[in-house]
C-alpha cells in the first residue's frame, strides 16, 4: 500500500545541514555545466538562478539574516538536490511510477493543512534552501519516491536508486566535488539514500 506523506520531514533539516557527499576532486571536464547526468547537463547558469532564487526569497523574509547564515553551503547543496531529483525521476519512469498534475496538487494542499498553511510551508521549504516555485517540483520528486517505496520496498528502492545512480554515470564539475552514488547525499547509516525535503515525519494510508 503507497502511504501519501502529508508532513515535512523532521530529518530534513539536518539531511541539508549536514556537508554532502561530494569530495575534493572531479572526473571530466565539461565547460559549462555543474553535472551531467546521463545526457542532462545542469549548468553553472541554472545553479546560480536556482540559488539566486532562494537568495531573493531569503531576503524578503523577516528571519532573512538567519536563514543567509543557515545555508552557507547552498550553491552546493542547491547542485546535490538537482542530481537527487534527476536520478529520483529515472528510476520513476524506468519503473514504471509517474505523478499526475492532480496527484501533486492534492499532495501539496495536504502538506499546507497540516503545516499550518501556505505560508507556512513557504517559509519550512525556504529554511531547507527551496525558493517557492521550486516546492512543487520538491513534492512531485517525493511522491515518486514514496510510490517507488510502496511498490519496491524501502530497501528494494534504495538499491534502484543506486542503480539509476550509476547507470546515470553522474559527473560532477570539480568546482562541486565529485559524487558519490552509493549513498547520494550526506545522511545517517540507518537511510543510506535520499528522502526528499518534502518527505512526511507523520505518515498515512492513501
Amino acid at each position: 500500500m503507497i502511504r501519501r506523506r502529508t508532513a515535512l520531514s523532521v530529518t530534513a533539516a539536518a539531511l541539508l545541514a549536514a556537508a554532502p557527499l561530494l569530495t575534493a576532486c572531479g572526473q571530466t571536464a565539461h565547460p559549462g555545466a555543474a553535472a551531467v547526468v546521463g545526457n542532462d547537463r545542469i549548468t553553472v547558469s541554472q545553479l546560480q538562478q536556482q540559488v539566486a532564487d532562494v537568495r531573493d526569497a531569503q531576503r524578503s523574509s523577516p528571519q532573512g539574516d538567519q536563514l543567509t547564515a543557515n545555508s552557507a553551503r547552498l550553491g552546493q547543496d542547491t547542485l546535490v538536490r538537482l542530481i537527487q531529483y534527476r536520478i529520483v525521476e529515472q528510476a520513476g519512469k524506468d519503473n514504471g511510477v509517474e505523478v499526475t498534475r492532480r496527484e501533486l496538487q492534492r499532495q501539496r494542499a495536504d502538506v499546507e493543512a497540516a503545516n499550518g498553511g501556505a505560508a507556512a510551508v513557504r517559509a519550512r521549504f525556504l529554511a531547507l534552501g527551496i525558493a517557492p516555485d521550486q516546492i512543487d517540483r520538491a513534492l512531485s520528486v517525493d511522491l515518486v519516491r514514496a510510490k517507488l517505496d510502496g511498490k519496491f520496498g524501502t530497501a528494494r528502492t534504495n538499491e534502484i536508486l543506486m542503480h539509476t545512480s550509476d547507470s546515470l554515470h553522474v559527473d560532477v564539475n570539480p568546482r562541486y566535488g565529485v559524487w558519490d552514488g552509493k549513498r547520494g547525499t550526506a545522511q545517517t547509516a540507518l537511510e543510506p539514500w535520499l528522502r526528499s525535503a518534502a518527505a512526511a515525519a507523520v505518515d498515512r494510508p492513501a
